[in-house]
This record gives C-alpha cells, structure tokens and sequence, in this order.
C-alpha cells in the first residue's frame, strides 16, 4: 500500500492526499492545497532549510541521533583508521573505493595537476601583508576560472572531471600561497615525489634554501583530518556550491562561492574558537568556575553540541586518539588538559547531558592543527582544502541529476501594499 499523508484543508473542507516517499512529501504537491480565487497554493516555510531536503544524494549519510557518519556507505571510523585522503577523494567522486591500480592512477592524474599557472602567482603579490588566507583563496579561485575557460563547458562530462582534478589538485597549492603572502614568501611548488598532504605541508612550512620534510606522523595526522572533513552532507558550504552550480557557473567559481560560505565563523571557524576558549580559561584548575559560568548562562561551552549530532560526534572520538600520537611528537599542549577536564565534566553533569551536548568535530582538532605549527588564520583554509573534495562529489551529483533547476527559492512577502509614488517635495 503507497504511502500518503491526508491533509484537510478546513478553510474549504477539501482533504488531498500526498504522497510520501522517503520520509517526504514534494513540496510542489502543497501548492495543489489552495482556498480558491486567486490562490496560488501553500508554500512551506522553512528558514534556514532545516526541514526540508533540497536535493537526493547518494554520498553521504548522517544520522545525528545515532552518530552515524558513512561515505558511500562506508563508516568514517573506517575510512579514517584504514584510508588516506586521496583514496576518499576517489570513493567520493567515483561511487567506489579504487583498486590498487586505479587509486595508483588517481594519484598520479591528481600529482600531475598540483601546480598552478605560473602567472597566477603575480595574484598573490597583490595583497595586503595581513591578509586572510581565507579571502585570498576566495579570490584565487575566481582568478584560476579566468585561466581554464574550457571550465565553462560543465555539460562535457570530460571537462567536468578535468577540473575536477585541477581543483582537487591545486587545492593545497593555493592554500600554501595564501600562508605565504602572511610570511612575506611568494608562491611555491609541491616537491617532485612528495605526497599530497606531505607536498601541502613542504610548501607551507619550506624557506628558501631549506626545505621542510614532514614528521610521518604528523603527515598521517593531517591525512586524517582531511579524511574527516572531506564531506558532511548538506551544509552550509556544500549548499552554496550547489546553488551556484545550478546556475551553470564554472566548477572554480562555485568554489569560490563555497569557500566564502566556510569563511564565516559560524561554519569554518568554530575550531579556533575553542583554542581561544581554551586559552582563556588559563588553568585546568579554573575549569569548574568555567562550567559554572556555563550553566548560568555567563558563557558558552566551544566544541560542544552541534546542528546535526544529538550525540557523541563519530569524528571527535579519532579527532582525540590523533592528538595523543601527534602530542606524542610536538610535545603536550598545556591546553590539553584543560581540554579533557572539560570533556571529563561536561559528560558527566546533567546540565550537558540532558541538552545532549558532545564534543564535535572542532574540540580536538584546532589544538592538532596548533601542535603541526599551523597558525589559528590557517584552521579555516585546511578545512576548505579537505572539504574540496565534498564539494566536487556533490556538484557532479548534480550535474547528473535530472531533477537539477537553477536554485530558485520562495518567499512570503511581508512588506506594504501598493502604494502611489509621491514627488519628493511632497513627501514629509
């Protein structure tokens, strides 16, 4: 028996039934429920789009309640533990994991498209000495559409997978040029050999004359954390690609879109938040007045809770396990205590508990990222190059689906009536 959803209208007494399915009814379906005359039918209003699915996906699936995160089916635990990042760039954007000789293939195709047009780097001489890392990779990103217009071409499905590795590529070139710009150091290019979370890291950190190879561990660990932020269904950023994608804009432009939609603090930020909270408590010995001030409303608890995770977030369990092997390198951060006096507290008051209030993917991360000797202007561009990949998966997604518009959302109108212009010197 189909599913269906009775609804009676009683401004007039009609009952329509609506057809469900997923756990859904069509939005357009609701338009049938009008009262007559000139109405043009029920619309949903929904702020912010928390209840309502905008788009079928079959990349990632969350269940916040239950604290399921699984790419193409796959656990994140598992991924995390057994996979590199390369490896899920492939499961993301291909359906599947690679075989030996596919993924050996993938990494050569992404390698062989690290380097970014030379002249792109007179961009980067154009910026302020202090400029946000963030906001340079905004506008490199526009700048590289300028220098591939075959990207134009989104209905080529060999065109689209062009860019796509272009973009995945050049990701943590652009990023390392936009930290470079901090440090008074023109752009550079990724060691021949060099993995590409190791080449990331050699860019970052090299000096002229001196390169920089990465600790093994801390390269395993920034690997991680790119597994971890590769993709997270629809959110903020993701929505801004596929928005602008449906326009037909280019791939770099759409990604330009999305990266200053992870630039705001309340999206790509919330890991330096928590550092500066960290810091402002000062003392593990100050952790219980800083609960306190919580639960009366004083102050408010970073790295705890989350939109979509009702309980414990599946990343911040190996978001933890990396900074005892990365501590085990650098040294412990005195932070970290004051960090896991917090967790220790927090999970076991019942002011927390019954608000179901975890630690999230932020709480451990920005100290792991602070260890490798990343500065906090950095935390939100690591991101955006691990999230390329997420992006990527679901604007191809979309160009595939036929149920693709342009993003073109309702309003209710809740300004004045008509009125009649009046000239302005009888205007009081």
């Amino acid at each position: 028996m189909a599913e269906t959803l009775s609804i009676t209208d009683h401004r007039t007494g009609r009952t329509y039934e609506l057809p469900i399915r997923d756990g859904a009814v069509r939005a357009s379906d609701l338009r049938k429920i009008a009262a007559g005359g000139e109405d043009a039918g029920l619309l949903s209003y929904d702020p912010a789009l928390g209840s309502t699915a905008a788009v079928r996906s079959r990349i990632t699936f969350i269940d916040g309640d239950r604290g399921i995160l699984r790419h193409r089916g796959y656990p994140i635990e598992q991924l995390a533990e057994q996979s590199s990042y390369l490896e899920t760039t492939f499961l993301l954007l291909q359906g599947d994991l690679p075989t030996g000789s596919e993924l050996a293939s993938w990494t050569r195709d992404v390698h062989a498209n690290r380097v970014s047009p030379e002249r792109l780097d007179r961009l980067f001489d154009g910026f302020a000495a202090d400029a946000h890392p963030m906001g340079v990779m905004i506008a490199a990103w526009a700048a590289l559409s300028t220098y591939y217009p075959d990207a134009r071409t989104i209905s080529d499905e060999g065109v689209r997978r062009r860019q796509t590795l272009r973009i995945l590529a050049q990701a943590p070139t652009l990023a390392a040029a936009a930290a470079r710009v901090r440090r008074g150091l023109g752009p550079t290019r990724p060691p021949e050999h060099s993995s590409f979370v190791g080449g990331f890291l050699a860019m970052l950190f090299g000096e002229p004359d001196r390169p920089y190879t990465p600790h093994p561990v801390l390269e395993r660990a920034l690997d991680v954390l790119f597994v971890l932020h590769a993709d997270h269904e629809q959110n903020c950023s993701t929505f801004a690609m596929r928005a602008v994608g449906s326009s037909h804009a280019d791939p770099f432009s759409a990604c330009a879109a999305a990266t200053a939609a992870l630039f705001g603090p309340l999206h790509g930020g919330a890991n330096e938040a928590v550092l500066k909270m960290l810091s402002g408590i000062g003392d593990v010995r100050q952790v219980p007045a800083f609960i306190e001030r919580v639960k009366g409303g004083g102050t408010r608890l970073m790295g705890f809770g989350h939109r979509v995770y009702k309980s414990y977030d599946p990343r911040a369990a190996i978001i933890k396990r990396t900074a005892d092997e990365v501590f085990e390198v650098t040294g412990r951060s005195p932070l970290l205590e004051i960090a896991m006096e917090l967790e220790r507290i927090a999970l076991q008051d019942d002011y927390f508990v019954s608000r179901r209030l975890y630690p999230n993917v932020d709480f451990y991360s920005g100290l792991i990222y602070q260890a490798i000797g990343f500065p906090t202007e950095m935390f939100p561009v690591l991101f955006a190059v691990a999230r390329t990949a997420g992006w990527l998966a679901q604007w191809e997604e979309m160009m595939r689906d036929p149920d693709t518009r342009i993003v073109r959302p309702r309003q209710i109108y809740d300004g004045p009536a008509v009125r009649d212009y009046v000239p302005v010197d009888r205007r009081r």
